[in-house]
């Protein structure tokens, strides 16, 4: 198991990676985070440029003070009335958001997109633990998945975080997950995995997964469900695909 699959104390970056679809949120994340930088010198620059010529003047006179007063009119006029500097701010915001917007409609594509899935997993939400069922496998399975609790932890498992049945998929094929709830709204999220979607009673949400190594990657309910709400965490085994059986399953019907 890679330390970074799941929280640790005082984290400041993602989880690493284990998806395609995490590896682009993180790409268009720092890509993002270039632009708020530029963004933020440009306005802190233009901030202190205009303290420094309409402000700290009246703070500290000097002995021209009349001069300098009316060369800051003409040079504030001149910001004012200039067409050059509006065409700047105007096209400048415009050419950012297009840079901005072309990776995410792609990615936000790729997030929809569900491509010839090789199993199909129905996830189900309840007060407070997930169930997990399988029909179209060799060997369908159908399980629930409780939070192990703290006083039944072994060294080196997770608080929280460990629960008594695993959910078993192979890795580098693409898995259809169709999330719903049996009472109130949950969100079923793996962060390595990039995948976060909620579970609304009634209707089913599909979402893709596809994982790129082997390991245990933990998750939580990302919704407020009520009183246990942080103690329904989500804990997906991944192994080559070589190794998968239907019956590795923790239960299997």
């Amino acid at each position: 198991m890679r330390f970074f699959d799941l929280p640790f104390p005082y984290q400041l970056n993602f989880q690493d990676p284990a998806s395609p679809i995490m590896e682009g949120i993180v790409d268009l994340h720092h890509s993002l985070f270039f632009f708020l930088l530029l963004i933020f010198f440009m306005v802190l620059y233009l901030f202190s440029f205009l303290l420094r010529r309409f402000c700290f003047v009246w703070l500290f006179p000097k002995k021209d003070f009349i001069m300098d007063q009316q060369k800051h009119y003409f040079l504030l006029n001149g910001l004012h009335h200039s067409t050059i500097l509006e065409l700047i701010w105007t096209i400048l915001p415009s050419c950012i958001l297009l840079f901005i917007a072309v990776p995410s409609f792609s990615l936000l594509y790729s997030m929809d997109e569900v491509i010839d899935p090789m199993i199909t997993v129905k996830v189900i939400g309840h007060q407070w633990y997930w169930s997990y069922e399988c029909g179209d496998a060799q060997k369908p399975f159908s399980f629930d998945s409780y939070m192990i609790p703290e006083a039944e932890l072994v060294p080196g498992e997770s608080r929280l975080l460990e629960v008594d049945h695993r959910l078993v998929l192979p890795s580098e094929v693409h898995v259809r997950l169709l999330v719903t709830s049996a009472d109130v709204l949950h969100s079923f999220a793996v962060p390595s995995m990039g995948i976060k979607v909620d579970a609304v009673p009634g209707r089913l949400n599909q979402l893709s997964l596809y994982a790129k190594r082997n390991g245990l990657f933990y998750g939580q309910c990302s919704e407020l469900c009520g009183v246990n709400h942080g103690f329904m965490p989500i804990c997906l085994r991944i192994i080559p695909l070589e190794l998968y059986n239907p019956a590795t399953q923790p239960s299997v019907q």
